[in-house]
């Protein structure tokens, strides 16, 4: 594996490290390095932070300082709107129940509502019936306006004190700082761009919105901390409005049960501001200019709101992923989960780690800095965080090997980096199936028409569309580039005709004489969502019909996802399953969520608690059954769907004799499918949509404890 150039973090803007009251300014991608003697770690974890048992007036000093509101503490000349004063409760509810739509949508439900009942006689004759309608519609519009008004109070933050707001900074930089004790991390350049913009929007009297990513809870914990020391008046929004349980202090102590761990750093990255208006205004334009539906040209549609809201929600992870900074655990467990074999050794390990930071750095990625410490200090470190539940050590051997305990739990660590290799993830498993053939180069070579083909139905067409963000240059531009790319790497062979138009491609010498060690780690990448797909397809069959009278039958949903994980265990034990982490809940509900997407079952939702959601095959979709043996037969869109997903799997040692699908897996599915006709929901029961738009929510994440 080569290893190209690593960076030069000197390149770019300096950190600043918030511990406690100490501001301190350090490297681009400063990780603190490891005391010299042991004796010092303690001292470390407190070096800017009182703590009664040690020093009783040292920390009384600090807790009155924030009281009082000495100096940066007062937060009183903040850059923002005006916010947290005596007053602020009530003059929000002012503006929101003043805004003119509210009103307008107060008075229009109430109008609505006497029509109603006027409809129904309610007001009687006509003599008197003008003023009886009026006076009800006032009542009407005052009751709405009662219930708006308390829902508003709901909402808002009411913490008009200065006191309180000083205490509660105080406490939770004493939680944060003592589970990551090497405190807070930003970027100089990027606070200063944000102070800017902050300064720019009160002259034009806005607000700065925030969109944390939200992995835990101490993303906007940390993004309150870095606010308030900095002067910003912030609002913080959830990342696309996903419904979550509602947040409180008790949760967030709760998930600071750590604090006693030494987890090392947090590090907060600021995206350059940008316009929602702006925004806004150029996805219009850019629909006025494209030749689409009418539905999509009225900006009022529900169609045309949720195609804005999906591009903006593209946006944002895209935004979030360019300023993430990839941890050393990230770096530890994608190499592990790229591995061929069972374990690696500690020299090898090192040396990955090391190309796989390098190769981050060259895609644009931001990788934190071992600031002068050897790499394989900062892998012992990570390994610490980790833990042994998660990566197994074996000591007694010739050279000390590392092997992966629990993968799904590193899958986590994983997916902080595959975005970065998106795209050449998905050209080598469009390639695989080829490569997977065996042979020479010749038998393994790939044609760009079948190569763009397998990328277009693995990305952009349909299996994972929603699941990555992608370049916004098109399909065929993407390719190419990344194709380029991979060849100056020395990873692919491309062939050109006269016109200089790539023909085919296929691994490199260069690349066949390294053990495909470049080609595998991105192969391994993508590997496990292909694996959760295709056994979401495989437990579609086990919804074929078992006699002409099922084939309106309806089945329980929740069932359906039980016995789909049921068969992905079975397959998985007998090793027609390379990745356990493919039977997750989560991946094979956004599997049947796809599924329902193109069409190939139909959901009926329920939004009764008590009355399950239920699903069944679309009748074009549904395989056939043999006449004689009734056994389901390999044949159908179904099985071609299937097929396609399958061509992209890692081959395995019982998927060597050519089927993809074999027998044994067909019965499988059809065993599983007879318990749960035997189980089945009412026939004939009438669906309330024929498909369905699923909400493309990212899957939610564990915290995890981040070096």
């Amino acid at each position: 594996m080569s290893v190209p150039k690593p960076g030069n973090a000197q390149d770019s803007a300096p950190d600043l490290d918030i511990l406690g009251d100490q501001v301190t300014i350090h490297p681009a991608g400063y990780i603190q390095p490891l005391p010299t003697t042991h004796g010092d770690q303690e001292r470390n974890l407190v070096e800017h932070m009182a703590r009664f048992r040690e020093s009783p007036f040292d920390f009384l000093r600090e807790v009155s300082l924030h009281v009082s509101g000495a100096g940066w503490r007062s937060y009183d000349d903040v850059i923002g709107q005006p916010i947290f004063y005596s007053g602020f409760t009530e003059n929000m509810k002012n503006e929101v129940l003043g805004a003119p739509l509210l009103r307008r949508r107060v008075a229009d439900l109430a109008r609505n509502r006497v029509e109603v009942e006027d409809k129904q006689g309610l007001f009687g004759d006509e003599d008197g019936r003008l003023r009886r309608k009026e006076k009800r519609q006032e009542e009407i519009k005052n009751s709405i306006n009662a219930v708006a008004e308390k829902m508003t109070d709901n909402m808002i933050c009411k913490l008009e004190s200065k006191a309180i707001i000083r205490g509660a900074y105080y406490m939770c930089t004493q939680l944060l700082t003592r589970a990551y004790h090497q405190g807070i991390h930003v970027s100089s350049e990027e606070v200063l761009r944000l102070r800017s913009v902050a300064e720019e929007a009160v002259k034009k009297r806005q607000s700065i919105i925030f969109l944390p990513c939200h992995r835990s809870h101490v993303d906007y914990v940390s993004l309150q901390i870095i606010c308030y020391r900095l002067g910003i008046a912030s609002y913080i929004s959830e990342l696309l409005g996903q419904p979550k349980p509602k947040e409180n202090l008790r949760d967030f102590l709760s998930a600071s049960s750590v604090l006693s761990l030494r987890l090392g750093r947090v590090d907060v990255r600021f995206h350059e501001p940008w316009s929602l208006q702006s925004f806004i205004a150029t996805q219009r334009a850019r629909v006025d200019q494209a030749s689409v539906p009418a539905s999509l040209r009225d900006p009022q549609s529900t169609d045309s709101r949720i195609r804005l809201l999906r591009t903006l929600g593209f946006k944002v992870l895209s935004d979030i992923n360019a300023v993430s900074v990839v941890m050393p655990t990230a770096l530890v467990g994608t190499v592990l989960l790229t591995l061929r074999g069972r374990g690696v050794g500690k020299s090898e390990f090192v040396r990955r780690v090391d190309w796989l930071s390098a190769r981050v750095r060259d895609k644009g990625g931001r990788v934190a800095h071992f600031a002068g410490a050897p790499t394989e200090v900062v892998v012992e470190r990570a390994l610490e965080v980790l833990g042994p539940d998660l990566i197994g050590t074996v000591h007694d051997l010739a050279d000390t090997t590392y092997y992966a305990v629990d993968r799904f739990q590193l899958s986590f660590y994983r997916n902080m980096t595959i975005h970065l290799f998106i795209s050449e993830a998905l050209v080598s498993a469009s390639m695989y199936t080829r490569v997977k053939l065996g042979g020479g180069p010749d038998h393994q070579r790939i044609s760009f028409e079948a190569l763009h083909d397998q990328v277009l139905f693995l990305s952009q067409n349909q299996l994972f569309r929603g699941e990555f963000i992608y370049p916004t240059e098109g399909l065929l531009h993407n390719l190419e580039k990344t194709l380029r790319g991979l060849e100056a790497d020395e990873v692919v062979l491309l062939r050109r005709d006269s016109s200089n138009t790539i023909t085919t491609a296929e691994l490199s010498n260069i690349e066949r004489s390294r053990g495909r060690e470049n080609y595998d780690f991105y192969c391994f990448l993508i590997w496990p969502f292909i694996e959760s797909t295709w056994l979401g397809a495989v437990s579609l069959i086990s919804l074929t019909p078992r006699t002409p009278e099922q084939k309106n039958t309806w089945l329980n949903f929740k069932q359906v996802q039980h016995k789909a994980q049921l068969l992905g265990k079975t397959l998985h034990a007998q090793g027609d399953l390379s990745y356990f982490e493919a039977v997750n809940t989560e991946t094979l509900k956004h599997a049947f969520e796809l599924f329902a997407e193109e069409g190939i079952v139909v959901l009926n939702p329920s939004r009764d608690p008590k009355i399950p959601s239920s699903i069944k095959l679309a009748s074009d979709w549904t395989p056939a059954r043999d006449s004689t043996t009734h056994d389901i037969v390999p044949t159908g869109k179904l099985w071609e769907f299937t097929e396609m997903i399958a061509r992209s799997r890692r081959e395995g040692k019982n998927r060597r004799d050519g089927a993809t699908v074999s027998s044994r897996v067909l019965k499988l599915a059809d065993i599983v499918g007879k318990d749960l006709f035997a189980s089945a929901a009412t026939p004939d029961a009438q669906p309330v949509i024929e498909s369905t738009q699923p909400n493309r929510s990212r899957k939610r994440i564990e915290m995890r404890a981040r070096l």
